[in-house]
């Protein structure tokens, strides 16, 4: 591959391959058996700049170990990693300045020290200019709800208030890649919500390319434009959200209020399956398939036969879908 394909990518991972040997005793004092395990098994994608990429999978899957090859933390085994066009281990002091690691049960802010003076120790690691730390502080600050914790020890922080100040640590020198390793993990909705809002105006203002592993699809949805799913190692997805729900025919629903005592729609002359009644029939459920029918036509058959007074669509459950792509996998 050509250098110049190398630094279009953000990421650019081929047959990537990690293993681990395990030493187990035998009953004997003199031998031990050698298991080899293998985290993560001829990986292979690309993460373009600017992209919003979900990485899920289920505990065990290889997520971890993918991002310690990323951030040359961990040495692949066999197979090519290249992070911001540099390779992270041999180059992994030039890495740090270019990218923002959150890991969601570890920190990267002194415990004992205000907020303030976190962000002023990180600012000199990553050798910045006053001014350009005093501003980039502010900003953060400002769009983060942070100002009225800059002098607290981190240690009294509150998990959402931790959280905000994870990412702005992350962020405060602007790097071009950001991983988040369970960011909302133990965060309140509203919480959440602030979070996420933040990290997509980051994107769109500083072309901030996000990697997002987590187990809250909540992250995934109003996030991500492109998921990876990975099981046991292996890359067994990668496309669009909606694409993943397609993949193994995962169906949407359409639940209607209804303005009398309805009989179940079961008969409906497009491809929908009724589900449950409640009320006397006066909300119903019923799946489809968006390959087959849209909702609109759907809701054009149901008015043919009552008054709808409302009406909601509800997302496949992506945990379910998940679990459909693993069993498919297998």
């Amino acid at each position: 591959m050509a250098a110049s394909d190398l630094s279009d990518a953000i990421i650019d991972i081929h047959d990537l391959t990690r293993q681990f040997t395990l030493y187990r005793g035998t009953g004997s004092r003199w031998r031990r058996k050698r298991d080899v395990i293998t985290a993560v098994d001829r990986m292979t994608f690309r993460i373009e700049r600017g992209e919003a990429v979900g990485y899920i999978g289920a505990n065990g899957a290889g997520k971890s170990t993918t991002i310690k090859m990323l951030t040359g933390i961990l040495v692949p085994t066999s197979g090519t990693v290249r992070t911001c066009g540099l390779e992270p281990v041999r180059q992994r002091r030039r890495l740090a300045s270019r990218i923002g690691v959150v890991f969601g049960q570890r920190s990267q802010l002194w415990w004992d020290l205000p907020l303030r003076e976190s962000f002023s120790i990180l600012a000199a690691i990553h050798r910045l200019e006053p001014d350009i730390t005093r501003k980039r502080t502010y900003e953060l600050v400002e769009q983060l709800e942070m100002a009225e914790t800059l002098d607290t020890p981190v240690r009294q922080l509150s998990l959402g208030q931790r959280m905000r100040a994870e990412v702005a640590a992350a962020l405060l020198h602007s790097p071009e890649l950001v991983i988040l390793d369970e960011p909302t993990i133990g965060l309140d909705v509203l919480s959440k919500q602030r979070l996420r809002e933040f990290l997509r105006a980051e994107r769109v203002d500083r072309g901030t390319t996000l990697l997002l592993t987590t187990h809250d699809m909540g992250d995934i949805e109003r996030l991500c434009d492109r998921v990876l799913v990975v099981d046991h190692g292996r890359l067994v997805y990668d496309g669009s959200l909606p694409g993943l729900g397609a993949t193994v025919g995962a169906r949407r629903v359409l639940v209607v209020d209804l303005a009398e005592p309805t009989p179940d729609l079961t008969d409906l002359p497009c491809a929908a399956q009724f589900l449950a009644s409640e009320g006397d029939g006066m909300r119903q459920r019923l799946a489809f398939d968006a390959e087959q029918t849209t909702a609109a036509r759907l809701l054009a058959a149901v008015s043919d036969r009552a008054v709808v007074r409302d009406l909601s669509i509800e997302e496949p459950e992506i945990e379910d879908v998940v679990r459909r792509i693993y069993e498919s996998a297998r």
